[in-house]
């Protein structure tokens, strides 16, 4: 089923669904992994609820309390974790044997140490990415999926964020971003700022990761700055989100073959799925979920006319909310 919500009106507005209520963790903890990483995870919401996981975006970013609230907590029974180098996990802003595989393991070892048999997969951005992986490589494990803003990690994609094509939309931006790269090397800024977050110098991965957060954070959402998440502002964070990231897209998401997720969606077509997508999301254009759906028909599928990228933008909690309603009854 396809469904585009109209141009915003004050009435259709008045009538959207908001986030749940906050709630805590009732089960915190850290699970060893190998080459040295301990994952840290937390579970929320009902412990006897239906299970799901909620994968976080970057790659490099870091779970938070919002992200708790797409779920009814009074039905289901949330895992969250920060994956490899990233936000408690240690140690921090690590790049061994971090790669997309390796998170999908540990997406499995932590479902293991969970006792879940099965589980709904949630996940936004890089975290759609990572969320489709896992259900290519382990659809028995699958319940439902509910993504938002897709993004497939395709060269031209890359290039549309990293290179030539948002730049465009923001040339106000993008000229911030290059500003740490010497004109001869903005041939290929995935590659220069590779050069600078891998730099041994602190201080030459603090400017690179500085400029790398502002660019996402000044594109995220059409809401303008105030939707610039606030810990794009901390040193520490800004350094594990942009090594991690940019690690990621250096290494072209370590998949096996450009087109890798399209190649392999025939996986998925047993697996009920929400797409959730903003019209003029400028960090992950529509294009991708357009081809998503495409090879997955029976995934269902919206877009927001009045949203951009960030999950927080009102359309967007709206539509993901009605979606994780709808998976509770798969």
């Amino acid at each position: 089923m396809e469904r585009s919500t109209p141009p915003p009106a004050v009435s259709a507005a008045a009538h959207r669904r908001g986030l749940f209520a906050d709630n805590e963790p009732f089960n915190t903890g850290w699970l060893a992994a190998d080459s040295g990483h301990e994952i840290y995870f937390e579970e929320c919401g009902k412990p006897n609820g239906k299970p799901c996981v909620i994968l976080h975006g970057g790659p490099g970013g870091a779970i938070n309390p919002t992200m708790r609230r797409f779920f009814d907590p009074a039905k289901w029974r949330m895992a969250l974790f920060d994956q490899r180098g990233c936000g408690k996990s240690r140690p921090n802003a690590s790049l061994e044997n971090n790669t997309t595989w390796s998170l999908i393991e540990d997406i499995e070892r932590l479902r293991e140490h969970l006792g879940i048999e099965r589980w709904c997969v949630f996940g936004g951005s890089w975290g759609s990415t990572l969320a489709l992986a896992y259900a290519i490589k382990h659809p028995e494990r699958v319940e439902s999926l509910v993504l938002r803003g897709v993004f497939l990690l395709t060269e031209r994609e890359l290039a549309w964020f990293y290179q030539d094509g948002a730049c465009m939309l923001f040339p106000d931006a993008w000229q911030r971003f290059c500003a740490p790269i010497p004109q001869a090397e903005r041939g290929d800024m995935i590659g220069a700022y590779h050069k600078r977050l891998t730099h041994p110098d602190r201080r030459v991965q603090a400017e690179a990761a500085a400029a790398w957060s502002q660019w996402e954070g000044d594109t995220i959402s059409i809401r303008g700055p105030e939707a610039r998440p606030s810990k794009f502002n901390e040193i520490d964070f800004a350094i594990a989100f942009a090594r991690i990231e940019c690690h990621f897209f250096a290494n072209h998401g370590f998949f096996p073959e450009e087109g890798w997720i399209l190649n392999k969606a025939a996986a998925l077509k047993d697996i009920p799925g929400w797409i959730v997508q903003g019209r003029f999301d400028v960090v992950t254009p529509m294009e991708a979920a357009w081809k998503l759906k495409s090879a997955w028909p029976g995934a269902r599928f919206e877009v927001v006319w009045d949203a951009g990228h960030a999950s927080t933008e009102p359309g967007i909690v709206d539509a993901l909310v009605r979606a994780t309603d709808q998976a509770f009854s798969v």
